[in-house]
Formats: C-alpha cells, sequence, structure tokens
C-alpha cells in the first residue's frame, strides 16, 4: 500500500474517533421553529457531511418526514426537543435503510415515548437518546480499531502483483468490498431486528421514492 493510502486511512480513523455528536443536554428545552431547527441541527452534525456546501436538514426533508410519519407534526409551527432526537436518528439511518425501514423502527418508538411527560413507567425520548449516546459513543473506539486492524490485515493482498499502480488499485479495492460486506452483514441483522418491532398491524407501505429523490437533489 501506497504511504498517501497509508495516511489517507489512518487520517479517517483519526477523524472517526473525534467526529462529533450531539451529546445529552444539548438540545435546546424550547421549542424551535423550522429555520431554528435546521440551524441547529446543520451545526451540530456538520462533522458528518461530505462537503462544505452539503445540508444536513432542510426543511424540504423536514416536510418528507412528517409527510411519511416518520416524524410527528409539529405544534402550532413549533418543533419540541423530542422532535430534534426523533430527527437525529432518522438522520443516522437514511442512509442505510430505506423510508419504510425508518418508519417501522420510529413508529413504535414514537407512540410509546413521544410527550415530555414520558409514558407510565416515566420513560421519555430524552432519556431513550441518552441511553442510546452512551451506548454507541462507547462502541467509537472499538469500530476503529476493528477497521484499522482489518485494514492492515487486507493491505497485504496482492502483493505478488508486481505493477505498482495495479496493486494498489486492487488493495484499495480489496478494503472496500471487505467494509462493504461488513456493511452488508450488518444490515441484514438491522432489517431483521426492525421486522421483530415493526408493529403488527401495519399496512404494507410503498417507498416514498419521490420524496427520497427530492432530498438526494438537495
Amino acid at each position: 500500500m501506497s504511504a498517501s493510502q497509508t495516511e489517507l486511512i489512518e487520517q479517517l480513523l483519526k477523524k472517526l474517533a473525534t467526529i462529533g455528536y450531539i451529546k445529552p443536554g444539548e438540545f435546546p428545552n424550547i421549542d424551535l421553529y423550522m429555520d431554528q431547527v435546521t440551524t441547529f441541527m446543520n451545526s451540530h452534525l456538520s462533522d458528518f457531511k461530505l462537503n462544505s456546501d452539503e445540508k444536513t436538514l432542510t426543511k424540504t426533508m423536514i416536510n418528507n418526514y412528517a409527510k411519511n410519519n416518520l416524524l410527528p407534526p409539529p405544534v402550532k409551527k413549533k418543533y419540541s426537543k423530542e422532535h430534534m432526537i426523533v430527527l437525529t436518528f432518522i438522520y443516522y439511518f437514511k442512509n442505510i435503510l430505506s423510508i419504510s425501514e425508518i418508519q417501522d423502527m420510529l413508529t413504535p418508538l414514537t407512540d410509546k415515548f413521544f410527550s415530555t411527560e414520558g409514558n407510565s413507567g416515566g420513560l421519555t425520548m430524552e432519556y431513550v437518546y441518552n441511553e442510546v449516546y452512551a451506548t454507541v459513543k462507547s462502541q467509537v473506539s472499538t469500530v476503529s480499531q476493528d477497521t484499522a486492524a482489518k485494514i492492515k490485515a487486507y493491505s497485504k493482498h496482492f502483493e505478488k502483483v508486481k505493477d505498482e499502480e495495479d496493486r494498489e488499485f486492487l488493495q484499495t479495492f480489496s478494503m472496500i468490498c471487505m467494509l462493504g460486506f461488513d456493511v452488508f452483514l450488518k444490515k441484514q441483522i438491522i432489517q431483521s431486528l426492525i421486522d421483530s418491532i415493526a408493529p403488527e398491524t401495519a399496512e404494507p407501505k410503498k417507498e416514498a421514492k419521490k420524496e427520497a429523490k427530492q432530498e438526494k437533489n438537495e
């Protein structure tokens, strides 16, 4: 593997270890209008953007999420802390799951816990987010170390290829396949788990192709 490829990978792993999240307690305790919501989300999730022009969240996206029942409707055009927590979950999952899969996953969550008072057991969306955050945050270093070990192992592939350019290309392709297959396997597990919690009475839902296309073009 070339020095430039090794350096790039090291930089990506370092970024992964330091990437920012919306920490518990950072969500505003007051309800916000649409513009304030997009400003907050774009500011706090900026580390995940692939380029500076990319928008983390737009008005069109929020409207589409509400239209597809992923997000409870605002109250008097204002969005609560609970709304922003749901939007955060949607943001993380929208690149690996379909609209209908996210809906199947979030519907039971919002039905049970979407209110400032919580359910009869006192559980709230904020409590759920705090617990999930703690779990996910603890996994970052583990994922980074595991990925680094896999990349180091796969960098030894195609060592017998004499042409340097071909060898580097094939090593990079091999690593992409390895990481892609890892995501594929984990997605199978995610989809099975979603099926296990999806409301049994829910009718089959059509993919929101038009809304997804609009979001992609923004």
